[in-house]
């Protein structure tokens, strides 16, 4: 698919194999066509290493950034489990949630958790809402390391943002799944990976080995959680799409 923006005549150009077509600015699939031309240019220029959170670098698009402060502030939390930690910065939003709130506290789990990050997470402000558990998502001692720190949370809110092979994260998605209470969401990153093949930096076999593949086995074979976006907190826009790196990623328990 090509496009081309006519701001003169305030539409969108889309060149399919089924011919030409002219999308007007007031459409919303307008916005969704440019967005995912925008997700993709980020990619190449590596967008999203350019923010931080509290200090702490955050490798997320902004705008999902945004709903996931969302999803904390709705759900209330008593315990958020994220797989991935990096530099910390998810970690650090998310406690930031949970300090203004007054309640709740996070858990990231990374296979390696390198000393500098460990340092600056661990020395930062809201650290006492944080602990760290380095080793595999997958691994039965880490994920019983977790179990014991969830306890008997009742709210449980899970961000799945480690290694984002199809295996890894459908056994993570049946692993941690399972904490998760009915009305609260797991949330699965980066199945923009699918559609990212031929870009800088990926991978052939992104096109089946990603976490969207994962999401999709994973909803064939329960019936515990659905594909759902949360709607925004606030919405007087027209836009019905968000730009996002996690395309259907949010699954909420429903069962």
């Amino acid at each position: 698919m090509k496009l081309r923006i006519d701001t003169d005549a305030e539409v969108v150009e889309v060149e399919e194999p089924a011919g030409r077509r002219s999308v007007a600015f007031a459409d919303p699939e307008a916005f969704a066509l440019v967005s995912e031309a925008w997700r993709r240019l980020g990619w190449d220029h590596k967008y999203v290493y350019r923010f931080t959170w509290l200090g702490r670098p955050i490798i997320q698009l902004p705008e999902d950034v945004m709903r996931l402060q969302e999803l904390a502030f709705r759900t209330e939390p008593d315990v958020v489990v994220e797989t991935g930690v990096a530099h910390g910065g998810s970690l650090v939003l998310f406690a930031s949630v949970c300090e203004a709130l007054g309640h709740g506290r996070v858990v990231g789990v990374d296979v390696e958790i390198r000393p500098h990050n460990r340092e600056a997470i661990e020395a930062h402000p809201l650290a006492s809402r944080i602990t760290l558990i380095e080793g595999s998502s997958t691994d039965a001692a880490t994920v019983e390391r977790v179990r014991v720190e969830v306890r008997d949370a009742e709210r449980v809110l899970v961000l799945l943002d480690s290694n984002h092979t199809r295996a890894h994260v459908l056994d993570e998605l049946r692993l941690y799944g399972g904490l998760v209470p009915v009305g609260s969401y797991v949330v699965v990153a980066d199945g923009i990976m699918r559609d990212l093949v031929g870009a800088p930096r990926t991978e052939d076999d992104w096109r089946w080995n990603n976490p969207a593949a994962a999401v999709d086995e994973f909803l064939a074979e329960t019936d515990l959680f659905t594909r759902e976006q949360p709607r925004p907190v606030f919405d007087e826009g027209t836009a019905d799409t968000d730009p996002t790196y996690f395309p259907g990623g949010w699954l909420r328990r429903v069962r």
